[in-house]
């Protein structure tokens, strides 16, 4: 048994932990984002009878393109916290600073910004959610 551990590995686990808490957060972000989207869509195309129904809406229908970029967001960080290389400070560095653009809120801005505005002025959950995501990313 080794009484000093590689002391690298501190470090390392400490980029994954802080990764793996951006990514739970963004996640509870963009599932927020979804539901009220789909309320939004609902109201004006009327209502998705099932789960399948959805799920083609979500990916095909315009109406939900602006999240992709949230969506894209956290495959990148799965990417990173599956791959056996490990995670680099600047990485996770890069990684926080799109996540603080891609939160920006302006309301004169294009469609996606101003879809994400919209969102945080109907959606308490949305709200509550982003500043969840933007205390992880300033930690």
């Amino acid at each position: 048994m080794d009484d000093f551990p590689n002391m690298t590995e501190g470090p390392k686990n400490l980029l994954k932990e802080q990764l793996a808490a951006l990514r739970s957060r963004l996640m509870v972000l963009h599932k927020a984002l979804i539901d009220s989207e789909r309320v939004e869509y609902e109201k004006s195309f009327g209502k998705l009878n099932s789960p399948q129904e959805f799920l083609k809406a979500l990916i095909n229908d315009p109406w939900f393109a602006w999240l992709q970029p949230f969506t894209t967001m956290i495959a990148g960080i799965d990417e990173m916290l599956d791959s056996k290389e490990p995670i680099q400070p600047e990485e996770v560095r890069k990684i926080k600073n799109r996540a603080r653009a891609l939160l920006e809120v302006r309301e004169e801005t294009d469609d996606s910004r101003r879809s994400y505005f919209e969102a945080l002025q109907r959606e308490p959950d949305v709200i509550l959610a982003h500043a969840a995501v933007m205390k992880e990313i300033k930690g």
